[in-house]
């Protein structure tokens, strides 16, 4: 399937000139969206994979001095761990932020929050029960109530009854993505994921690159000497655009190749 650009030659340029200044940075981190930035978007979820240039390129990315590699996802770590088909070195943040493996860190709920999270559990179930193209994930600190498969009547329905529910719940806070609506018991966004995993690594520059608008959070937190990557269009705080996750791939392979070419190979 071929993708019509969405990048004029001069962008293009503009982008490989910025990935050159970034290669250079001592310690590099690139942290990546997975579900239509590294993997294609799939109606089944857990059927989603990485493209084989973009592992490829991680791999050779890994081998690095001074480089790291990062998955930012609003998945839960467990799920992400396992369609990700990462290595072991590979950092992974999960549930927009509020799951972290980094040494091993498990993240756990207050009674509060627990109690919080029965709450907003028992109303996406109940909004979604027999109806037919929606569904709902349960993550560690919330639940996602997915409509993609929907109809738009049966979407307005199931969103309205779920907001209605919820509306006077205190500590629940709502977060809109593509074809789906996630209610956690947390503010945490993906900014707070990747200011994280900067500290945990004494990154001197980050790419992040993501293609929703959970993504935004963490590309309107970058600084000067990092790079933002908005895949596809939509609005976006990123400074430099590509098509979609095979433009990630070659991205990914280039940034490989100037970083091997100035010897941190």
């Amino acid at each position: 399937m071929t993708t019509t650009p969405l990048t004029t030659d001069d962008e293009s340029r503009a982008l490989s000139d910025a990935l050159g200044r970034l290669a250079t940075t001592p310690r590099l981190l690139v942290a990546l969206d997975f579900d239509g930035t590294l993997a294609p978007e799939v109606d089944q979820p857990m059927a989603a994979r990485p493209l084989p240039e973009s592992k490829e390129a991680i791999r050779r990315l890994l081998e690095m001095e001074g480089t790291s590699v990062a998955l930012v996802s609003g998945r839960d770590l467990a799920s992400l761990d396992r369609i990700s088909e990462m290595p072991e070195q590979v950092l992974l943040v999960g549930s927009h932020g509020i799951e972290v493996r980094i040494g091993g860190e498990v993240t756990s709920l207050t009674e509060d929050e627990l109690a919080r999270r029965a709450v907003i559990s028992e109303a996406l179930h109940t909004a979604a029960d027999g109806r037919e193209g929606v569904f709902v994930e349960e993550k560690p600190a919330g639940l996602a109530l997915h409509t993609r498969l929907a109809d738009e009547a049966t979407t307005t329905e199931v969103r309205e009854a779920v907001r209605q529910r919820l509306a006077d719940e205190p500590g629940v806070h709502g977060r809109e993505g593509k074809n789906v609506r996630e209610y956690a018991v947390r503010p945490t966004g993906k900014d707070d994921g990747v200011a994280r995993l900067r500290e945990a690594v004494g990154a001197t520059g980050v790419l992040f690159a993501g293609d929703d608008v959970t993504d935004e959070d963490a590309l309107r937190s970058l600084g000067d000497g990092d790079l933002g990557i908005r895949v596809g269009p939509g609005e976006t705080a990123a400074s430099h655009r590509v098509a979609d996750p095979a433009a990630i791939g070659r991205l990914l392979g280039e940034l490989a190749d100037l970083r091997e070419h100035l010897g941190h190979a």
